[in-house]
C-alpha cells in the first residue's frame, strides 16, 4: 500500500497494493528473487500475520491481506546448483522462504519426449488456421487446443466461490495423526545425514500440514477433515521435498565416467532418427544436473572412446556407441 496526494487538489489519499487488492483471492508473483528490499520487509508480515501496516503522511492503519501467494523465482547464479540448498541457490531470506507451505524445484532437463510435447503444445496455442476449408479459425476453444474438455470459467468461479464457504474442522483423532506425523518427519531428518539435506521440518510445517489438509476438504465442500485429506497433503509435502532431492549432485563414490555412460545411453535409447549419434553439447548439458563440468564430460568420452566404445565424428561435435546399446 502506498500514500499519494494529489497534485490538483492537495488532498492525500491511500492505494492498496497487489496484496492488498488480492484480498482473499491469490496473488501471483513473477521474478520474486528481484524484489526491493522494502518489499521483502512488507512481505514478511503479509505472510506472517495476513495484514498490513500503514503509517505514512498522518495516516495510520492497517489492511487486510487474506491472500495466497503463489511466486516463482531464478537461481541465484543462472543455473541451479545441486551442491547447494534451495535457500543458498535462490537470493531470499531463508526466512522468507520458510514461510511458503510448498517449494517446488523445476529443473530445464533435455528430454526428446518432454521437449516434443512442449513444442506440439504451443504451436497449437498458436495455430490459427482450419485444415480442410482453409479458413482462418478465428473461434478457437479450449476443446480444439487440448485433448480432454476443460472447465469454463464461471464453472470454475462458482466452484472457488462455493468452496470458501466451507470452514472444515479436524478430529481428535485425526489431530493425534497429524502430531505423530510431524514427529516422524521430523526424527527422519535427525537421521539423515546433514550434507544431504535439502530442506528442514520447522513448526510452520506442521501449520503447512494443517492447511493443505482444510484446503483438500474445501475442495470436496467438507466441513471436516478427513484421512484422505490428510493423506493429499502429506503426499503434497514429500512431493515437494522429492522435487528437489531429484537434483542431488553425483554421490559420493560414483565414479563420473559411468555417470556419463549412463546419460549417453538412455539419449541413445530415447534418440532413434539420429542413426545413434548424438550432440556432445547435449550429453553437456544433462551432465550438468548431475553437477558435472563440460571438463567432466570430454574426459569421460575421451576415457570411452580409448575403450572403443564410444566413436566421435571429426569434428568433436557427435557422439556415438560404437555397438549400439539394446533397449
Amino acid at each position: 500500500a502506498s500514500v499519494n496526494r494529489d497534485n490538483a487538489t492537495g488532498e492525500v489519499t491511500l492505494e492498496g497494493g497487489a496484496l492488498v487488492l488480492a484480498d482473499m483471492g491469490i496473488c501471483c508473483i513473477d521474478e520474486f528473487d528481484k524484489m526491493e528490499e522494502s518489499d521483502r520487509t512488507a512481505i514478511h508480515e503479509v505472510m506472517e500475520q495476513q495484514s498490513v501496516s500503514l503509517a505514512k503522511a498522518g495516516i495510520t492503519t492497517t489492511l487486510n491481506c487474506r491472500t495466497t501467494v503463489l511466486a516463482a523465482a531464478n537461481p541465484q547464479f543462472g543455473r541451479y546448483n545441486p551442491y547447494k540448498s534451495p535457500v543458498e541457490n535462490i537470493d531470499l531470506p531463508p526466512a522468507l522462504l520458510s514461510r511458503f507451505d510448498l517449494l517446488f524445484l523445476l529443473l530445464d532437463t533435455i528430454d526428446v519426449e518432454k521437449d516434443k510435447n512442449l513444442a506440439l503444445h504451443v504451436c497449437k496455442v498458436h495455430s490459427t488456421f482450419g485444415g480442410g476449408d482453409g479458413g482462418r479459425k478465428d473461434n478457437v476453444t479450449a476443446d480444439d487446443i487440448y485433448e480432454f474438455k476443460a472447465y469454463d470459467a464461471n464453472f470454475m468461479r462458482n466452484y472457488v466461490r462455493k468452496a470458501k464457504t466451507f470452514e472444515p474442522l479436524i478430529d481428535d483423532e485425526l489431530q493425534r495423526d497429524i502430531v505423530a506425523e510431524y514427529v516422524n518427519l521430523r526424527e527422519e531428518e535427525k537421521g539423515a545425514d546433514r550434507d544431504s539435506r535439502k530442506s528442514y521440518t520447522t513448526p510452520r510445517t506442521l501449520l503447512a500440514i494443517l492447511r493443505l489438509s482444510q484446503a483438500h476438504a474445501r475442495a470436496r465442500f467438507s466441513d471436516k477433515v478427513e484421512r484422505e485429506d490428510f493423506n493429499e497433503a502429506i503426499r503434497m509435502m514429500k512431493a515437494s521435498k522429492e522435487s528437489v532431492a531429484q537434483s542431488k549432485p553425483v554421490q559420493k563414490g560414483v565414479n563420473p565416467l559411468d555417470v556419463v555412460y549412463d546419460i549417453i545411453a538412455d539419449l541413445s535409447r530415447k534418440e532413434t532418427d539420429t542413426d545413434g549419434w548424438l550432440d556432445i553439447s547435449l550429453v553437456v548439458s544433462m551432465a550438468g544436473h548431475k553437477a558435472l563440468s563440460p571438463e567432466h564430460v570430454t574426459e569421460a568420452i575421451e576415457n570411452w572412446e580409448g575403450l572403443s566404445v564410444l566413436l566421435r565424428n571429426p569434428e568433436q561435435t557427435r557422439v556415438k556407441f560404437v555397438v549400439p546399446v539394446s533397449g
